[in-house]
């Protein structure tokens, strides 16, 4: 049986006898998992990214990746780690090309395979014809991109992305997604902490949730959306809506409600995600023609709000 790619156990981390930052913060990622770790400001995320990547000093606990422990095998742990800060931390006026490249010597690669890796993955972020440009001159968006080669030019098994398109433009985040679809699917393990969580419904298949510096969600994507019992959908509809479909129709429960938002739209309100159906079936009786659904509400947005409310 294989390792997890990650397992995290029991962390701690007190930066002064008043202030507890983790708490038993404990969970495992599968390999090639894209695993998302949620979070209000504040609370524990980077910390727990800081401990995983030996860039945080813990209280207690222990890390493994794929089954090398964190304190013993400390080189072999960072050869299979690629980390995407959250703040760009390269030299500004080093070259965009000189980033990556002296990045690959850090790991020990002659001059001619970080020189190939660096041209690599450079042309695979669309940054190759900024290569001499000066890193400072790069917009947000290529900023970030260059972060995220920097990352990889050692071919990580296991890569760890803290706000990946913050200040990237919608182009590029949607490149940015199939980049790392791309990644994913070819078996690198990936954690991704974004505040887009748009982004989390996209791409991820398991998600954790921090708050108050300990786990308070741990589950896969679709368990996790399975859990939510109030749900809003908008309903573009083809012949107008019609006067009967602006009151709550008769069920004998609150399970959903549907009203009128302008002639073309309606809204469905639902606390059981089963009565979906029956609402529909209640508006194509009334005559109504339904051309779409669509969510008004990204579900794991609603989701984390009430898990970090509840808490």
């Amino acid at each position: 049986m294989k390792p997890p790619a990650l397992k995290v156990e029991g962390l701690t981390k007190v930066y002064a006898p008043e202030t507890v930052a983790l708490q038993d913060v404990s969970f495992e990622i599968d390999e090639g998992s894209f695993f998302a770790l949620l979070g209000p400001n504040g609370a524990g995320k980077s910390t727990t990214i800081g401990i995983i990547t030996s860039l945080v000093t813990r209280t207690a606990g222990q890390v493994t990746v794929f089954g090398h422990d964190l304190d013993r095998d400390r080189t072999q742990v960072k050869e299979m780690i690629g980390v995407v800060p959250q703040e760009f931390n390269f030299n500004i006026f080093e070259k965009a090309g000189d980033v990556v490249r002296n990045q690959a010597g850090y790991f020990g690669l002659s001059r001619d395979e970080a020189r190939q890796r660096s041209t690599a993955v450079l042309k695979k972020l669309k940054l190759w014809y900024k290569r001499h440009s000066a890193s400072r001159s790069l917009s947000g968006g290529m900023k970030r991109r260059l972060m995220l080669a920097r990352a990889l030019v050692n071919h990580p098994r296991l890569l760890i992305l803290d706000e990946p398109s913050a200040g990237a433009d919608v182009e590029i985040r949607y490149q940015m997604w199939d980049l790392l679809k791309e990644l994913n699917e070819s078996g690198t393990t990936i954690i991704l902490t974004t505040h887009y969580l748009e982004e989390v419904e996209k791409l991820c298949d398991h998600v954790a949730i921090i708050d108050k510096g300990r786990i308070v969600e741990d589950s896969p994507l679709n368990t996790l959306l399975a859990k939510l019992r109030s749900q809003s959908f908008l309903i573009a509809v083809e012949n107008g809506a019609t006067p009967q479909a602006t009151r709550p129709l008769p069920n004998g429960t609150d399970a959903y409600k549907i009203t009128k938002i302008d002639n073309h739209t309606l809204e469905i309100n639902i606390t059981a995600v089963d009565m979906l159906g029956d609402a529909l079936n209640k508006l194509s009786a009334a005559g109504i023609k339904i051309k779409n659904i669509t969510n008004k509400t990204n579900r794991i947005e609603q989701l984390f709000l009430n898990l970090t409310t509840r808490q």
